[in-house]
């Protein structure tokens, strides 16, 4: 397993050839330009794209794509070569949505000529961007190095390039998106059920085929290993439920709003209003819209049939990580050796496929902190009191799975908890020894915990910006930490306050990471200075609540979170797990 970078950090490469891996969860167009010792692009023959995909020591990718594979030769480039700059950009497609925030972070994978993984490299933090500077390759002493970068510019593609130094950044820009638009075909939703916005939409999944056929078969999507192939999957289905419940919904309305129509020009003579005419009008408007939903409705089982078919030949397949807490898969549960690449949060629904849950399933390492909300809620109206006992247990039983698919040492958990509230919950991991610590308590324990997280945050972060991980201190701790606060703001004072919303920006970056157990109203006394804290988090809830919307057309969602089956005892044996693991590693 290669070296994880974070932005900014660099890492040595070999003299051999190279292959770069681009996995993104929409198709984007790669490209690399040869800059000199400044980085600069002198013309647009420096820029291997899709409309010149060749060039001496470099080849790349012909047309837009999610996954890519670029070939790189350093001891084959030219002597006034000294950086490979490699830049990701959006297609510009009608009707598209032309930001990277919308779509899961990219990632980039270095690796040798025969496939080892040298660096691996996720995009996190891109927001309006549409294009971005991934990685640098540059010389050093004599050898190369890759840089990661994650540069983004919301200006787009010319923006980059004008950046890169070339002179006719528009001009080369407009020729690489033509040369990497895909071909005309293309899944179109039938003109009945098409959204108001003029073209059809494409909710296909990119690299998941268009229909899984009558028998699905697990890991049937792109991907570099079953676990990939397997997340892909996942939200290919993910995907395919939001198109065929897009699809009925506009059949629904558009059948609606035909009826009101058809019945309003039917009534319009008033001598229609009355007698054999009026009804059989009537009746027809009627008959056309239950006959066009009847289709609509047809089609929708017949998607739903098969997505229910393909969930549980998936299911039983998923590896820990992505697994529910009843999965056989957590019987004689043994700690990997390398982390997953993603973790599931719970599983989301629809209304009208309530039984088919699809796995909720986010990268990791984590880009942005959780927020269990303890608050009462539309869908729930049990007070807050009642809901901190099961909020605080979806924080728990998140933060063994996490312990339980890292390998050992490299992830620790922290618990916050003032006033001793969560010692019910929290016991499963204190008892397991899971915790770096026993709970840090009252307002002293509090400003403890938050100011070594800080400090830590600062040291990384100074460190990777400077270049020089090597220089961070011997015996430093590099696992990655899961600070849990219960009950927040109790024993917060304004300064515990700056310091935590510090570490909900700036700590994932530096390995650092928040799962908050709070009712917002808790915090009321503060008015908006927390507003920016709460929207930096994702929010879970302990009891279903449809608080999801997807990036394409917007459904809400239902999240259910998580949690071992109510009696058993696998959470206990995976911490056991965790726990033995630890000592043996000693």
């Amino acid at each position: 397993m290669g070296a994880e970078l974070v932005r900014g950090q660099n890492h040595p490469l070999p003299r051999t050839r190279l292959e770069i891996l681009i996995s993104a969860e929409v198709p984007v167009l790669v490209a690399a330009a040869l800059g000199d010792e400044g980085g600069r692009v002198h013309d647009g023959h420096r820029i291997a794209h899709p409309g010149a995909p060749v060039l001496p020591g470099i080849e790349v990718p012909r047309a837009a794509a999610a996954e890519h594979r670029l070939s790189v030769g350093p001891g084959e480039l030219a002597e006034a070569v000294h950086r490979v700059t490699v830049l990701l950009a959006l297609p510009e497609r009608p009707g598209a949505e032309l930001r990277f925030g919308a779509t899961t972070a990219p990632r980039a994978t270095v690796t040798d000529a025969d496939g080892t993984e040298i660096v691996r490299f996720t995009l996190a933090g891109l927001d309006a961007e549409s294009a971005v500077v991934a990685l640098e390759l540059y010389r050093r002493q004599g050898g190369w190095k890759v840089r990661a970068v994650g540069q983004g510019y919301a200006e787009g593609l010319t923006a980059l390039l004008a950046d890169l130094g070339l002179p006719e950044a528009r001009a080369v820009a407009e020729a690489m998106h033509e040369a990497g638009r895909p071909g005309e075909a293309q899944a179109a939703v039938p003109s009945e059920v098409r959204p108001s916005g003029g073209g059809p939409v494409d909710y296909t999944h990119p690299g998941r085929q268009a229909s899984q056929g009558p028998q699905p078969i697990a890991g049937d999507a792109a991907g570099w290993s079953m676990e990939e192939r397997l997340y892909n999957q996942v939200w290919g289905m993910f995907e395919d439920l939001a198109r065929a419940t897009a699809a009925l919904r506009s059949a629904a309305d558009f059948a609606a709003a035909r009826l009101d129509r058809e019945l309003d020009e039917a009534l319009a003579d008033p001598r229609a209003r009355i007698g054999g005419a009026g009804d059989a009008a009537r009746q027809a408007a009627q008959a056309k819209h239950d006959e066009l939903m009847g289709r609509a409705r047809a089609a929708h089982d017949r998607d739903l049939a098969q997505l229910t078919a393909e969930a549980e030949v998936v299911e039983p397949a998923l590896p820990p990580a992505y697994a529910r807490w009843d999965s056989p898969v957590w019987q004689g549960h043994r700690m990997p050796d390398v982390p997953p690449q993603a973790v599931r949060l719970g599983d989301l629904h629809l209304p009208e496929s309530a039984s088919l849950r699809i796995p909720m399933l986010v990268r990791l390492p984590l880009e942005r902190g959780l927020w269990v909300d303890s608050g009462a809620t539309p869908a729930d109206f049990t007070d807050s009191v009642e809901r901190r006992r099961p909020a605080l247990e979806v924080a728990v039983a998140l933060a063994a799975r996490l312990l339980a698919v890292h390998p050992v040492g490299e992830f620790s958990v922290e618990v916050v908890d003032p006033a001793g509230t969560g010692a019910g919950p929290l016991g499963a991991l204190t008892r397991s020894g899971a915790l770096t610590g026993p709970p840090a308590r009252g307002t002293a324990g509090v400003a403890q915990a938050l100011e070594s997280l800080t400090r830590r945050v600062d040291l990384v972060r100074m460190a990777v910006g400077g270049g020089a991980t090597e220089a961070l201190p011997d015996g430093f701790d590099t696992a990655r930490r899961l600070l849990i606060v219960n009950d927040f703001p109790q024993g917060f004072d304004d300064r515990a306050l700056t310091r935590l919303r510090f570490l909900a920006d700036e700590g994932p970056v530096a390995g650092v990471h928040l799962l908050l157990v709070a009712d917002r109203a808790d915090a009321g006394e503060y008015g908006p200075l927390l507003d920016p804290l709460w929207r930096s988090l994702m929010r879970l809830t302990p009891s279903p609540d449809d608080h999801f919307a997807d990036p394409w057309v917007g459904h809400a969602w239902t999240f259910e979170p998580s949690l071992p089956p109510q009696g058993g005892a696998v959470l206990q044996q995976v911490l056991g797990a965790v726990s033995d693991a630890r000592i043996k590693g000693k």
